[in-house]
């Protein structure tokens, strides 16, 4: 029994030398077991490697095995446990299971593990827990230490309850693999094949404590155990306990192991030092083996030669990083005889980089194998059964129905499902009744034949799901019932053959890596159910518990791609991934985000929380500040690696366009080589290597069409240009890719005759139409000429509720007429209870019924009471306080008015008409004349702007006051009819700032001030006088319920909103010829995008078009059209100079 170390640096030919040393004493004792043990990735490497070097084509008395196989060449040999091996999704599944059952017992970690992914957290700590040979009586003990840490105490109290149950219900049933050498440690003293054998351990940088029980064991049975250590041969070993020294880790191993040695007296040889020689890794390149050298050394030697074994290069995003890799390994692969095999690429983070590795490895044509097993949870079938579970179990809710829709395996079309997910946004289709009955609702724009057709879209769905949806809803079902109901329903739906299809797709697309997930999927899913059965078959449980369960083991499964060739590149991590025999090696994405690496440990125990216990000698898994100087040691053994040369290079920026630094890695290298520079990975010379295959020089075409719509280019980029303009592969496509870098604004006009055949000779439009047109001419035709329009959704909005305030102010008048109630002469008491009933009147039948849909929707119907009790009683004070009453209410006029007001001749044959809404006309009749002032109710905070009534941005109410005026006229022909105001008056129920000794009174007096209508009066003291009494007496110098105030001389300040009649004249005649003016252009087919902006508000702002239009000023010939201001003088003047 002996116990011998081979120590040397990364690279000194450590495993050459133990292997000959096996196969030497192999050949002299072939009577003899000689075991070599290695990490699970190195198994098959290794065994070629001995093949090769044995000369005799196999091996003997060689074995080459991992832990894991040797566990299992024992239990062949003297008989193994006969419980099954639980492995991690199968813990999973259990550890779900245990936390359904224990919850209640659960003071703090309960509401946390019914978050996604929690309880893949605590199985991480569970198997820390029993890797770490911490039992449930040994939680006991950190719960002792811990007493006075209560966040801590009370999380591992949980711990200790969900790991105890677990532990229980494994009992007598499983093992894990955690406990496989716990096993094996029991029975390994029968083996007789351990037994005098000769065990050599290499690849490894440390063992786990259940590991270490077993080596124990291998030290008293074998005849020899000999350890290869990573080590400087001469590094003084008293120097290996500081935590900031490189070979810690290799001095713990080797720490370890003699303890064990000692313990069981057990003979330690003296070590064997390698020095690197001719079988060592860097004979051919000496640069390489000076950073071996010195690589977090504390020493400050430099390289002072020239060399091109080491090259570090930057690129723009990761994207250009994996780009230029690629070139760089194609080149090798053409110029120098590389082949694929002798590249590796080690990535920052393999979870950032791997998704552009197989894109560009694919499109390269680069043979590659990616180093990781990707999880399936994004797989369209996976994704299916996860939202049929949902679907059932939130009782068809509009996002678990369209959830499932949108995976694509139902067999409806996709223009199929857009109709069905219209009907039920426009009209609150929810819950499983609602899908069950036939639907007879309409939402505007559907038609009835349509109608017809959802319907059978929707019986079409349910017939799919009812079968399982039925099933699934029966009580006292176990978990083998459910699975069962659920495996009959994919059968059925023939799911293997989708798959299968979708496959094949793939391959024809050249897209493998996603197609060997698609081989995989089905059988992977199956497997899963079997291990849901066969751990949990016969339990009762309810389906949500049951979906969770299948999550949990969705969420755990992960799926393998077979490398595609011997001969290709292996991309991977830091510390996963265990590479042997590579000459080159690609370092990419060094940046300062993830070198070095922040660790947070297990996720429910906290870096604080591991501190504490490594405090109080508690061995778990490395807390951040260990795994950082752990981090660094994985480095030295991952840039050490190849043979030939090392290319490390690093992103300025994300994913995501942030901005990105290089790791500390980087300057240190520079030190190092005085003479290294960074190499830009896009510089012109680097991107003409793109030039080779058109695969490659995509990235290099696209730049340089960038750079030539700028006015630069190349000999070079127009070669490559010309190659790809007359290939007829490439052709169609380089042509849209010319379209898009000599991108302009497009045309914005349509011929007359089209123009025509959408609005007729005769447009029909409103004021608000034709502020579309002045805002943004493209909007107006998207809008009103093509009928575009968002989908109706069935939710109420705050545009909602203005519009149901605006139809309950008209019940309101209506209900007034009615009971022949008058506004002036309304009690408090009638007021509130017609209020109401007007409110309830609207809201039963406005939007099918929504605002009787939720609690929060019944809370609105009081909200607008409030509101409407607020305007009404506003309302009422304002017409009191002068000699108007209100004679009309929703006053509509359209073409068949024929008012003069709102029809209009643009040509021979060709007329615009006008149609509108004028909420309120109030009247003030005199002996020979009548006063006619126009209110505008508004949910928003709307002023009256003349600037951008001057550019047809507000025409409202200039045109409802014409057709009011006109519209007395005719009823009053006897009498001149004159405008008094136009406002717009913002319904709402504001607070107001005041004191506890304020009275009502003065309360009152401050709320109609801030209710008080904004827009534009007559300036003219008679009607004034008309409008505000107390103004016109002079008992108060600004008025509540106009926007007017007096001098202290009894005339008109400045700071009213006031206008003569004469320059109401002038607006009306301004308005009319704008209205012409817009209708001429609409009819010559201007469709121009050309939003406008004034001051900081643009066209753009609240455009629901802005994902249409395209606009944006980057582009040539995109621009705001800049309305400029001016003062009110220049305002009338330029109004008045337009009559002439």
């Amino acid at each position: 029994m002996a116990l011998q170390f081979v120590v040397g640096n990364s690279g000194a030919g450590k495993s050459h030398f133990l292997y000959q040393r096996v196969l030497d004493e192999a050949g002299r004792h072939p009577d003899r077991r000689y075991l070599v043990i290695v990490p699970e990735q190195f198994g098959m490497q290794t065994q070629k490697e001995l093949v090769s070097m044995s000369g005799r084509g196999g091996l003997l008395n060689i074995d080459v095995l991992s832990f894991q196989r040797l566990a299992y060449r024992i239990f062949e040999e003297v008989g193994g446990d006969a419980r099954p091996v639980l492995e991690d999704t199968g813990k999973t599944l259990v550890l779900q299971r245990v936390v359904q059952e224990q919850r209640k017992n659960l003071k703090v970690l309960g509401d946390s593990l019914e978050k996604p992914g929690t309880v893949s957290q605590m199985k991480s700590l569970v198997s820390e827990l029993m890797q770490y040979d911490i039992s449930p009586a040994g939680v006991d003990q950190l719960l002792e230490v811990s007493a006075r840490q209560p966040v801590l105490f009370h999380k591992l109290k949980d711990v200790q309850v969900i790991y105890r149950a677990f532990r229980e219900y494994l009992r007598e049933r499983y093992m894990t693999t955690e406990e496989i050498l716990d096993v094996v440690c029991e029975r390994v003293d029968k083996s007789r094949m351990l037994r005098g054998s000769e065990v050599v351990l290499d690849g490894f940088t440390g063992f786990t404590p259940v590991q270490c029980k077993l080596l124990r064991k291998l030290l008293a049975l074998a005849s020899q155990v000999t350890v290869a250590v990573t080590l400087n041969p001469r590094m003084d070993r008293k120097k290996l306990h500081s935590p900031q020294n490189l070979f810690r880790m290799s001095g713990q191993l080797m720490a370890s192991l003699e303890k064990m040695a000692r313990e069981e007296r057990v003979e330690i040889l003296e070590e064997i030092r390698v020095e690197p020689g001719e079988k060592s890794r860097f004979g051919q390149a000496e640069a390489l083996d000076f950073l071996e050298k010195d690589l977090f050394r504390y020493g400050k030697r430099e390289y002072a030669k020239d060399q091109d074994a080491i090259r570090i290069f930057s690129a723009r995003n990761p994207r250009r990083e994996l780009e230029y890799m690629a070139r760089t390994i194609l080149k090798l692969v053409r110029m120098e005889g590389y082949q694929f095999r002798d590249f590796a690429v080690i990535c920052g983070s393999l979870a950032d980089y791997g998704p552009y590795a197989r894109e560009v490895m694919e499109s390269c044509g680069i043979p590659y194998f990616l180093d990781e097993k990707h999880t399936i949870l994004m797989n369209p079938f996976v994704e299916y059964l996860r939202s049929l579970l949902n679907l059932l179990t939130e009782n068809f809710s509009y996002e678990s129905v369209f959830r499932c829709l949108r995976c694509g395996l139902t067999d409806l079309t996709i223009r199929e499902i857009d109709q069905l997910e219209n009907y039920c946004v426009a009209l609150g289709i929810r819950g499983f009744s609602q899908w069950d009955q036939h639907w007879v609702r309409r939402y505007r724009g559907l038609e009835e034949g349509q109608a017809e057709e959802i319907n059978r879209i929707r019986e079409k769905f349910l017939a799919e799901i009812r079968p399982l949806a039925e099933g699934m809803k029966e009580k006292h079902l176990t978990v083998r019932d459910r699975t069962r109901l659920l495996a009959e329903f994919i059968i059925e739906r023939n799911m293997q053959e989708k798959l299968q299809q979708q496959q094949e797709e793939l391959t024809r697309e050249g897209r493998q890596a996603l197609a060997q997930e698609y081989a995989q999927i089905y059988r992977l899913v199956m497997e899963l159910f079997d291990k849901v059965v066969q751990i949990l078959g016969d339990e009762e449980i309810s389906l949500k518990d049951y979906q969770q369960i299948l999550e949990a083991g969705f969420q755990e499964a992960r799926v393998g791609i077979l490398p595609p060739s011997l001969d290709q590149v292996v991309v991977g991590d830091i510390e996963r991934t265990r590479l042997k025999d590579i000459k080159v090696l690609f370092f990419v994405g060094a940046n300062d985000s993830v070198i070095p690496r922040r660790s947070g440990g297990s996720g429910l125990l906290s870096e604080a929380d591991r501190e504490f216990l490594e405090g109080q000698q508690v061995e778990l898994s490395p807390t951040a500040r260990e795994s950082m100087y752990i981090q660094k040691f994985y480095l030295y053994l991952a840039l050490t690696r190849p043979s030939r040369r090392l290319y490390l290079s690093f992103a300025l920026s994300g994913g995501q366009g942030e901005a990105l630094g290089p790791a500390y890695l980087i300057p240190m290298i520079h030190r190092m080589y005085p003479a290294l520079t960074v190499t830009d990975a896009e510089r012109p010379e680097e991107l003409l290597e793109a030039a080779q295959q058109p695969g490659q020089s995509l990235g290099f075409l696209i730049e340089g069409l960038r750079r030539a719509a700028q006015g630069e280019d190349s000999p070079q980029w127009r070669e490559l240009f010309s190659w790809f303009m007359e290939s007829p592969q490439w052709q169609e496509l380089c042509r849209k890719w010319v379209d898009a870098a000599f991108l302009w604004k497009p045309e914005d006009k349509i011929s007359r005759s089209v123009a025509r055949a959408i609005y007729g000779n005769v447009l029909e439009n409103s004021a608000t139409q034709l502020e579309r047109f002045a805002a943004c001419a493209f909007a107006h035709f998207l809008q009103y000429g093509l009928q575009i329009a968002p989908r109706e959704q069935y939710e109420f909005r705050p545009a909602d509720m203005g519009n149901v305030i605006h139809q309950a102010l008209e019940q309101f008048s209506m209900n007034l007429k009615k009971h022949r109630l008058s506004w002036k002469t309304l009690t408090e008491e009638q007021r509130e209870s017609l209020i109401d009933e007007s409110v309830e009147e609207v809201a039963a039948d406005y939007g099918n019924t929504i605002l009787h849909s939720s609690a929060r929707n019944e809370y609105m119907i009081q909200r607008m009471k409030r509101i409407l009790r607020r305007t009404v009683w506003a309302l009422q004070q304002q017409l009191a306080a002068g000699d108007y009453e209100p004679s009309r209410f929703e006053v509509v006029f359209s073409m068949e008015n024929d008012l003069e007001a709102v029809n209009f001749t643009l040509s021979e044959d060709e007329k615009i008409r006008l149609k509108g809404r004028i909420d309120r006309m109030d009247r003030c009749e005199q002996e020979d004349r009548i006063y006619v002032k126009v209110i505008d109710y508004k949910s928003g905070n709307t002023s009256l702007d003349l600037i951008a009534l001057y550019y047809g941005l507000q025409l409202q109410l200039v045109v409802y006051m014409n057709a009011a005026v006109e519209i007395e006229q005719r009823q009053h022909p006897e009498k001149t009819v004159e405008p008094a105001g136009i406002f717009y008056y913002q319904v709402k129920d504001p607070l107001t700032e005041g004191s506890l000794a304020d009275t009502q009174e003065k309360i009152q007096e401050k709320l109609l001030a801030l209710l008080r209508p904004n827009g534009l009066v007559r300036a003219d003291g008679a009607v004034i006088a008309t409008l505000d009494h107390d103004l016109a007496e002079g008992k108060v110098k600004k008025s509540a319920v106009i926007p007017a105030s007096v001098n202290k001389d009894g005339s008109l300040s400045r700071t009213s909103s006031a206008a003569t009649g004469e320059q109401f004249r002038i607006l009306s005649d301004y308005v009319n010829r704008k209205i012409r003016s817009i209708g001429r252009q609409i009819l010559d087919g201007n469709v121009e995008i050309n939003p406008y902006q004034m001051k900081k508000r643009t066209a753009c702002d609240y455009c629901e078009y802005r994902g249409v239009c395209g606009f944006d000023e980057r582009i040539p010939g995109y621009h705001f059209r800049n309305l400029p201001l001016f003062d009110g003088e220049e305002l009338w003047k330029r109004m008045e100079d337009a009559r002439q």
